[in-house]
């Protein structure tokens, strides 16, 4: 911990908090939309796409507004703000409409924050550290999850069919995090010839960015496509026979090893290189996608959900550091921001696609065709490879 600033530090518990009230919500939320709304998977697909894709849309806005600003801290404060008032509505939801009105304010909260939040964490970071500091932000962000999980699933147990009361519960641990943000999280004064030119325009700012983050930006898109959304793990777990009220358990175990690996796969990077982990990741990946075609038993599915926290823990962490080694300080901003929204508008397409394919064909047969592009994505960064190390 002794690399480890302290802003670094109290932006984990930051994120360990809203995460804590984010998974409270999240693994049981495509149960109470099937099961309690009568929602299909199209339109579930539908519901994720939008809410992730909303996100991503205004991360580039919103860190090149704070590289503009030169300051991060009171756009991730609005983020973390809207998120948490929004959220607990979902206790109030009475159809699936509704359901995605919260989802998307909800994400405006996140892509107002995301950007500014991860300039935050690089510009704490020691020289040769960033990925460490990346790995430890996602490990105390998905300890949250794991706590988050923890309660939902003892709440259920206690009280089945208790959706609404566990959204209304989830408002006390992102009340906490907006307090912690706002009383300890401390901005570095950014220098005048760091800030952007007055009249500076994103457009202006985005040409500035370097060749091998473009190039990486369009591999990374590309894998994103072969993302699937956690909803449709969980429906694939339940169709494998895992039970309604052990999801919360199984999306637990998925938080848990992703917690355990962030940490060292974002240290790793800083010592071997990026590239190699990075690879290892989208590989891992394809076969957890492989490996949900070709499962059987409710057994595989535990199996498949603790792989892929492997994979997951390094390509949620590792691109992080990765982009942020590849612009100036002045950019850093704005290239996140390009970043996050390369990776999540993507989803909306993809999810919706997901959705309607298995509503017309197979479980076997859809995800066989996303694995297939997490490994034409792989292929495509190994060509690449050698013009970003």
């Amino acid at each position: 911990m002794g690399r480890i600033q302290k802003n670094v530090v109290i932006l984990g518990w930051v994120s360990f908090l809203t995460d804590v009230s984010s998974d409270m919500i999240l693994p049981v939320l495509p149960l109470f939309l099937a099961n309690v709304l009568g929602t299909g998977k199209a339109f579930i697909g539908l519901i994720e796409g939008v809410a992730e894709s909303t996100s991503s849309c205004l991360r580039v806005g919103s860190g090149w507004y704070s590289d503009r600003l030169g300051r991060r801290k009171p756009l991730a404060f609005t983020g973390y703000a809207v998120s948490h008032v929004t959220k607990p509505l979902l206790a109030l939801a009475t159809s699936w409409s509704h359901v995605l009105a919260v989802r998307f304010a909800d994400r405006v909260g996140k892509g107002i924050r995301t950007a500014p939040r991860d300039a935050l964490i690089a510009e704490a970071s020691l020289h040769g550290t960033r990925g460490l500091s990346f790995g430890f932000h996602r490990m105390m962000d998905t300890a949250g999850a794991v706590v988050g999980a923890s309660i939902a699933f003892l709440l259920l147990s206690l009280m089945p069919e208790a959706y609404r009361t566990l959204f209304a519960l989830s408002a006390i641990p992102g009340f906490l995090a907006v307090v912690v943000f706002l009383l300890f999280v401390k901005e570095r004064k950014v220098r005048d010839d760091e800030r952007l030119m007055e009249g500076g325009s994103w457009a202006e700012n985005r040409h500035r960015v370097g060749g091998n983050l473009r190039l990486f930006l369009v591999c990374i898109s590309l894998f994103a496509f072969s993302t699937v959304s956690y909803a449709f793990l969980i429906l694939r777990a339940n169709e494998l026979g895992v039970a309604g009220r052990f999801i919360p358990l199984v999306y637990l175990l998925y938080n848990i090893v992703f917690a355990l690996f962030a940490f060292p796969c974002g240290s790793l990077s800083d010592r071997i290189g990026r590239v190699p982990v990075l690879g290892i990741g989208m590989f891992l990946h394809g076969m957890v996608l492989l490996g949900f075609a070709a499962a059987r038993h409710a057994v595989q599915a535990w199996i498949l959900f603790a792989v892929y926290g492997v994979a997951v823990a390094i390509t949620d962490t590792v691109p992080r550091a990765f982009v942020a080694d590849l612009v100036a300080t002045e950019q850093r901003g704005t290239a996140l921001g390009l970043y996050h929204t390369a990776v999540g508008v993507i989803p909306l397409p993809a999810n919706l696609l997901f959705g309607l394919v298995w509503s017309r064909s197979t479980s076997e047969l859809v995800f066989a065709l996303w694995a297939l592009l997490a490994w034409a994505a792989l292929f495509l960064f190994v060509l690449i490879r050698r013009r970003l190390q």
